[in-house]
């Protein structure tokens, strides 16, 4: 599965961003926003932003962390990760990439203030070991943030969510990247996560504490907020 999903992201990695602001009507940039703020770090900071992709998240961390910061970008995708060295590059932003799988992280232990991840832990064939990763590199004290879909249960948007992201999503999103089995596999995805309590209780088992889930937008998305004990390991 792991090549599959590499292979299908380097597809549509050119116009990964142009879909992103179609297919989420332009949300997902709010969606990084409130992530980075629920995040809480200071100037100064360093953080890990793994399955970065074209670096949304990571730029935006950048911003806040500033140039007394450190913002490291991992992906397993190379060519995702190329669309992100040039955006960073455009923004004049100082953010090291670095290619390598969330699930076995090239990082010494207790090396960053925050670790986060958008939209990608959905992609990896182990999530228990994509998590043990964020807690290991995580400083005591440390705050992990995951952005990731939930699946909307409303009796109005639930029903209208499904249609949109079952149907629509990957109509629109084959006819637009000319690649119509990412833009399948990605609600499907989605729909199988483990949501809400769920991830909260995964997050529980590799040991975070102090986790909490914000949905958005009628929870088509979550926010979760977790840190790594103060305490020794």
């Amino acid at each position: 599965m792991e090549e599959t999903v590499q292979n299908m992201f380097a597809a549509i990695a050119g116009r990964y961003d142009r879909l992103n602001s179609v297919l989420s009507l332009g949300l997902h940039h709010y969606w990084r926003r409130q992530t980075v703020t629920a995040c809480g770090v200071r100037r100064g900071a360093t953080v890990l932003d793994l399955c970065s992709g074209t670096a949304d998240l990571a730029l935006a961390f950048a911003r806040r962390a500033g140039r007394d910061g450190r913002v490291v970008a991992t992906d397993f995708c190379d060519a995702m990760l190329v669309q992100g060295q040039r955006k960073a590059a455009r923004h004049r932003a100082p953010i090291t990439f670095v290619l390598a799988d969330a699930q076995r992280l090239p990082f010494y232990d207790a090396s960053f203030d925050a670790a986060s991840v958008a939209f990608g832990l959905r992609n990896v064939n182990c999530l228990a070991t994509a998590l043990g990763e964020m807690y290991r590199v995580l400083r005591p004290g440390g705050v992990a943030v995951v952005l990731e879909f939930g699946q909307p249960q409303g009796a109005v948007f639930g029903p209208m969510y499904r249609f949109y992201s079952s149907h629509l999503l990957p109509r629109i999103g084959g006819w637009l990247s000319g690649h119509s089995e990412a833009y399948a596999y990605l609600p499907r995805s989605a729909a199988v996560f483990p949501a809400g309590a769920r991830f909260i209780q995964a997050m529980h088992e590799q040991d975070f504490a102090n986790v909490q889930a914000h949905p958005l937008t009628g929870g088509a998305v979550y926010i979760y907020r977790a840190t790594r004990p103060d305490r020794g390991d």
